[in-house]
């Protein structure tokens, strides 16, 4: 790991070296916010300091919102902050994780180090889940959005620096909620490892240390990692994924990861990644600006990889087989050219009329591979395919493409359960015909404007045999943050580690 993020504690017994105390208070509709029992003890030894800033502020208690009051007499803490809960029975697991992301931005504005948080049991028990799985959650929400990847930075002014090291949450059974907070910190780890990557520079990144991570990061984990090179590729017949590298010095790779925590025999979901470390365009050049954002083409790959570590950690009782085709476009003497005609695994041959839709070429020979490989049930394959996906969803949705009603609803009904929504969108015949050619089986592009992530998912589902169950999640718009959301600070997303973890532990396990 190269990020940084803040240790999470349990204890019965409030942080004695803590800065800043937190407590919290509820929406009162006819009078205003209502201090919980921590906060009304912590009132008490301050005689009224905090009644007095909830009433000169104005501050209603409404969800996550957040009332900073200069440490007063009669606590040693710099800090105490009032959080929000809005009204208990509206309280749920995503409403937590946004008051415990809110509460992590909040101590490190106020340049907080150890933060102790009076968790509201009473009110917690008013939700729809137990007090121990709405503090993990908070805890996960506060987790989630102390990641920070800065292994880059030698001279950072020392006031940018957050200052936020320990959250410790005060509650009745410190061992219950630990255990409870277990599996998602082992999740969290996972989406960690997924921002490690999808932010990593691309001189440091590329197909071949690429795939040396995986095998340092999962291994370990009992997962079983195997690296195919362009040799390997080549004699296998991936001429779609080869002709998008071949352009680029950084070579190819293929990595499959095994998971086998499921019974013996059963047959294995399957999640697939597009992995191209850094996409110029090839031959079809991107536009100069904005094109060092292309760094993270490799996203889907990424994910991939955070939720093999998540449910290996974690020790989820299924089979699962992670795939990623890792490649480089690039444009140069040897680059694939528009015209060209490359033949996939499948047999199947695609002209290429652009090189810079460049992702479904890398994802159907990853696809057809895992099924000839591992004889998946289900597949799910992720990528950053799309900006089309963009115009039509912007940056709230994944847009989802499937062969199958079911497993489509079970990953909207993750998304929804998790906070990373997909939206379900639709195929038509119509958009299937519009990637015919005269002198190939396809070609990689329509031609026209319309439909453009609806024509990316019928190209591949074209490499889906009869019989596997598909779906498609194209993650261009949810990949990257350009500003700070619950659980994700500005920057790489992970979005999809925690929403596929839900789909195995809901459907798989």
């Amino acid at each position: 790991m190269t990020s940084t993020s803040a240790k999470i504690l349990f204890d019965q017994k409030p942080a004695k070296n803590a800065d800043t105390r937190v407590v919290f208070a509820i929406e009162d509709g006819k009078h205003g916010a209502k201090l919980t029992a921590g906060a009304r003890d912590l009132d008490a030894k301050t005689k009224g300091a905090i009644k007095r800033a909830v009433a000169a502020a104005d501050f209603t208690g409404k969800k996550a919102q957040m009332l900073a009051i200069p440490g007063p007499e009669g606590i040693s803490a710099k800090h105490i902050i009032v959080a929000g809960l809005g009204k208990p029975s509206d309280l749920g697991t995503l409403c937590f994780e946004k008051i415990g992301s809110t509460l992590a931005a909040q101590l490190n504005t106020r340049k907080s180090a150890v933060a102790d948080v009076s968790f509201p049991e009473e009110e917690a028990k008013a939700s729809k889940i137990s007090a121990d799985a709405a503090a993990a959650h908070l805890a996960l929400g506060a987790l989630l959005n102390t990641y920070r990847f800065d292994k880059y930075l030698t001279k950072e002014p020392k006031d940018k620096k957050p200052t936020l090291k320990s959250v410790q949450l005060t509650v009745k059974d410190a061992a219950k909620t630990r255990k409870a907070f277990s599996g998602a910190q082992k999740i969290a780890e996972g989406a960690f490892l997924t921002r490690d990557l999808v932010s990593e520079v691309p001189n440091v990144l590329y197909p071949e240390s690429f795939a040396a991570i995986i095998k340092k990061e999962l291994a370990p984990l009992g997962i079983e990692v195997k690296i195919l090179t362009d040799k390997d590729m080549k004699k296998l017949g991936m001429g779609a994924i080869l002709a998008v590298g071949q352009g680029s010095a950084r070579l190819p790779r293929l990595v499959s990861m095994e998971y086998k925590g499921g019974k013996k025999g059963q047959r294995p979901v399957a999640f697939v990644g597009k992995g191209v470390t850094f996409d110029t365009g090839g031959i079809s050049l991107k536009p100069g600006p904005g094109m060092e954002e292309m760094k993270w083409d490799m996203a889907g790959a990424g994910t991939v990889v955070g939720l093999m570590k998540a449910l290996a950690s974690r020790g989820a009782k299924a089979n699962v087989i992670g795939i990623v085709g890792l490649a480089e476009n690039m444009p140069s003497g040897n680059a694939y050219r528009p015209g060209d005609i490359v033949t996939s695994m499948s047999g199947q041959t695609i002209e290429v009329h652009n090189t810079d839709a460049e992702g479904r070429l890398v994802l159907c020979d990853a696809l057809w591979y895992v099924q000839q490989k591992f004889k998946p049930t289900h597949i799910v394959d992720l990528a950053t395919l799309t900006g089309a996906v963009i115009i039509a969803l912007g940056h709230e949705y994944a847009g989802l493409f499937s062969n199958d009603d079911a497993l489509a609803w079970d990953l909207v009904s993750a998304g929804r359960e998790t906070g990373e929504p997909a939206w379900y969108m639709p195929m038509n015949d119509a958009w299937d015909k519009a990637i015919d050619s005269p002198a190939a089986d396809m070609k990689n592009i329509s031609g026209g404007r319309d439909a453009g992530s609806a024509i990316g998912a019928h190209f591949l589902k074209r490499f889906i045999q009869d019989g596997v169950k598909w779906a498609h999640l194209d993650i261009a718009g949810v990949a990257w943050s350009s500003k700070d959301r619950t659980g994700v600070p500005k920057g790489a997303s992970s979005f999809g580690v925690r929403l596929l973890d839900r789909y195995v532990a809901n459907n798989w396990e």
